[in-house]
């Protein structure tokens, strides 16, 4: 009798650690109560976190290290990704890197340009000048180039160049609203090619560098090469918040309330001046959740879902 209650409580244990293992990526998942109880989960491992450096899934094809321009005898370069079996033209994703501008890399998304290639999407990833070897505004310029370097190639790598969208984390968050919001069809280059993009996903970036929290960031005042008090024109010129009209492409935001260095009342902000415009704005923002909140399995799944659907509604495949 006590060996079958025995296993009958094991049996039942195991059938609730099944049950926890399954969960509705649509909803998002539950936070902590700090940025303590956080580090704890992670320290102990019950915070599971998505594995950023893995092979290349073998139905994926991978353009590594291109070159799209050469500046001051660097060159800077970009990946692309894309299903093996792709057969006709389809939207773009290029994922921006973060790292408060002065450090990241570009292989750091392989978890998005992979899954997405598998969803059929062309992917890719591209380097940028950091602030140790040029000041703003060079980081959006080498993203605008790689923008147009990349639909000016189209034809090479199965891209529509007519369906193209941002994807940027922190740093690369505010440099994906900056080229999203300060480029139109209209603003080509000499070849007739425009950085406009159709869509963009901002996962916690900065968006208003005039804020007591920004002027006061020693990443935010590297990355201008002057303080605020000798330069707030720079630094309202590097705000997103400041480029916004009707007009700016669908914008979907990510952001976390324990946020420790962009605060989740910039993202706020954003998005409620964007409704006020009568822009596109999509926000959610994740209770109990810190930068670099996409690092967390559930979070990253919860984060895809729903960039699944705004994709399918901005960008969708023909």
């Amino acid at each position: 009798m006590i060996r079958n209650i025995f296993i009958a409580i094991i049996a039942f244990t195991l059938l609730l650690g099944c049950k926890a293992k399954q969960y509705d990526v649509s909803v998002p998942p539950k936070g902590y109560s700090n940025n303590t109880t956080l580090k704890i989960a992670y320290a102990t491992g019950a915070l599971k976190i998505i594995e950023k450096d893995f092979p290349v899934p073998e139905d994926i094809k991978e353009y590594k290290d291109i070159t799209y321009k050469t500046v001051d005898t660097i060159p800077l370069k970009l990946d692309i990704y894309h299903s093996k079996e792709i057969e006709k033209d389809a939207p773009l994703i290029i994922f921006i890197h973060g790292g408060a501008w002065k450090k990241g890399n570009k292989h750091d998304y392989l978890v998005y340009l992979s899954s997405f290639a598998q969803k059929g999407y062309v992917t890719a990833t591209v380097q940028y000048r950091l602030t140790d070897v040029a000041k703003y505004p060079a980081q959006l310029h080498d993203v605008e180039d790689a923008v147009r370097w990349l639909k000016l190639n189209a034809a090479n790598y199965h891209i529509d160049a007519t369906k193209v969208a941002l994807v940027g984390g922190s740093a690369g968050g505010h440099l994906a609203l900056m080229n999203a919001y300060s480029n139109t069809q209209e603003d080509v280059d000499e070849k007739g090619i425009s950085a406009a993009v159709q869509a963009v996903v901002n996962f916690y970036g900065p968006s208003n560098l005039t804020d007591e929290t920004a002027i006061n960031a020693s990443s935010v005042q590297y990355l201008i090469g002057k303080s605020y008090e000798e330069a707030p024109d720079l630094y309202k010129k590097a705000s997103p918040l400041f480029l916004i009209s009707k007009n700016v492409p669908p914008t979907l935001t990510f952001q976390g309330t324990l946020d420790e260095l962009v605060p989740y009342e910039q993202s706020d902000i954003l998005h409620a001046t964007l409704q006020k415009a009568g822009a596109i704005s999509y926000y959610h923002k994740l209770k109990g959740w810190p930068h670099t909140m996409d690092a967390s399995v559930k979070v990253n799944a919860y984060c895809q879902y729903h960039m699944d659907r705004f994709f399918e509604k901005y960008i969708p495949f023909n």
